[in-house]
């Protein structure tokens, strides 16, 4: 096939296919109240508050997905296979570029450029087993592993030879990782966890096959330590795990740590009858540079800690860091032979690409860079808060946090557009480096526009949600 008549068949290809054209289809399946639950897993369970509205689950990808298919004998000569692939990976990231402009449910940040790393790209790269024990693959990124781990070492004040850790494959390693250490040290103990912590806590309590008491929590989605306090009582023969939000997933509320511990101590949890993990996804690394937000710090009697590497510092891969005392680690650690290194990690090979992405931008932000970026990011949350509320809507925002509650949008589409992430009455809006004030601005005049359709028939009034964001932040009919 010549030049001329590759363009042509390149043409035709771009003007007939397109993959992200949108599919006719019906709304989502609405999961309600009285679903079994054994359908869609026992996490449902935990859920159980947000199923009281109807859950609205995403499409099924069956109905845009791309088939593999099989290469044509003279497709090596042709060409058309390598045309076909181009063409849909084109318009792929046009899809890509879209969905990022209206990406505002979820806490990653988008803004990153890793064009340096391009180069690294056609190795790979696995760091299986321990990070501090080179193995006998070769193609390996530990000496950046090790660099990213002591930086978070320094941050949360724990000296190198006292500290083990690795980098995670996402946030919930993190915290499966935190809470098995916790269940070695204490093989009877029971797990703590507010009924607010991320879904990956009670997933690890029935993979672990732990007994897990679920802790009320204030209206602010912090753990109420008066609850914590009456459970802790009544199971003082046996040791107490403790899931410890920095930041819960959808009102970004912050657990007092300082709480946690006071209150254990005087339920006579001595600091070895107690092991305490702290789930830092996003505001692990956001806090440290809050004006007066209490220190998450080794120098308390904290167990682990972990954070996201993909959400605040911006990462094209999920990926995170899981830091524990040194002395704990030995209850997981086993030698392995086939690899001529130790390994206590929950995966066994590790992306070894991850590390470097995060040791890039731990060198050219370092502790000014992120420090700027959260002042940004609370700005900006206050920002959004205040123009959600002079429009009338329901809204709430946490002191130490950049994460936006507000009313549930009554559009479907309007939630799926803007990816929104919702539970019963509620949404939020996670203000990120890269939600700017344009972005903001765009989604508020949208949403005000819409909301003036959702609600121009007097009989349909927006939600009260007073019983999520208190009655101070709930601007609905009676609360006005």
């Amino acid at each position: 096939m010549d030049r001329k008549n590759e363009a042509v068949a390149m043409d035709l290809l771009l003007e007939d296919f397109d993959p992200t054209a949108v599919v006719a289809e019906p709304l989502p399946t609405v999961v309600t109240s009285n679903v079994n639950c054994d359908l869609i897993g026992k996490f449902a369970e935990d859920l159980k508050g947000s199923l009281e509205k109807p859950m609205v689950l995403g499409r099924n990808v069956h109905t845009t997905c791309l088939a593999v298919t099989e290469p044509e004998a003279n497709d090596e000569f042709t060409g058309d296979k390598d045309a076909y692939m181009a063409s849909v990976l084109a318009r792929y990231r046009k899809t890509l570029v879209e969905r990022t402009k209206h990406h505002l449910g979820y806490p990653y940040n988008l803004d990153f450029d890793y064009g340096a790393l391009t180069q690294l790209q056609h190795f790979s790269i696995n760091n299986l087993g321990d990070p501090f024990i080179e193995s006998n693959y070769g193609v390996h990124s530990r000496q950046f592993e090790v660099g990213v781990l002591d930086w978070f070492a320094r941050l949360w004040e724990i000296e190198k030879s006292d500290y083990w850790g690795y980098i995670t494959n996402c946030g919930t390693e993190g915290n499966l990782h935190g809470v098995l250490v916790g269940r070695e040290v204490f093989p009877d103990g029971i797990l703590y966890a507010s009924r607010e912590s991320h879904y990956s806590i009670f997933k690890a309590a029935r993979m672990y096959r732990m007994e897990c008491a679920k802790v009320d929590c204030l209206i602010s989605g912090e753990i109420d330590c008066k609850d914590f306090r009456a459970k802790l009582v009544l199971n003082k023969d046996k040791p107490a795990i403790i899931n410890v939000n920095i930041g819960t997933t959808v009102k970004g509320a912050v657990d007092d740590l300082d709480l946690v511990i006071q209150t254990l101590e005087e339920c006579g949890f001595k600091q070895d009858r107690f092991y305490i993990h702290c789930d830092g996804a996003l505001f692990g690394l956001m806090m440290p540079f809050v004006k007066r937000a209490p220190k998450v710090t080794f120098k308390k009697p904290i167990g682990s800690v972990s954070v996201s590497g993909h959400k605040f510092v911006g990462c094209p891969m999920p990926c995170g860091v899981q830091i524990t005392r040194l002395e704990h680690i030995n209850a997981l650690s086993r030698n392995v032979e086939y690899l001529a290194s130790r390994d206590a990690t929950i995966m066994g090979s590790r992306n070894g690409h991850a590390p470097i992405f995060l040791w890039y931008t731990l060198n050219k932000k370092g502790y000014k860079g992120f420090q700027k970026e959260v002042q940004k990011c609370l700005r900006n949350a206050h920002y959004l808060k205040d123009r959600l509320r002079d429009a009338g809507i329901s809204a709430m925002l946490n002191e130490l946090s950049s994460t936006v509650v507000f009313e549930r949008p009554k559009d479907e589409e309007f939630v799926r557009r803007w990816q929104l992430a919702c539970q019963g009455n509620i949404a939020h809006v996670v203000v990120m480096p890269s939600v700017n004030i344009d972005k903001l601005d765009d989604f508020l005049n949208e949403l005000v526009e819409k909301r003036s359709t959702w609600y121009k028939d007097e009989k349909v009034q927006p939600p009260c949600i007073a019983a999520d964001v208190g009655t101070e932040n709930c601007a609905c009919g009676q609360h006005k």
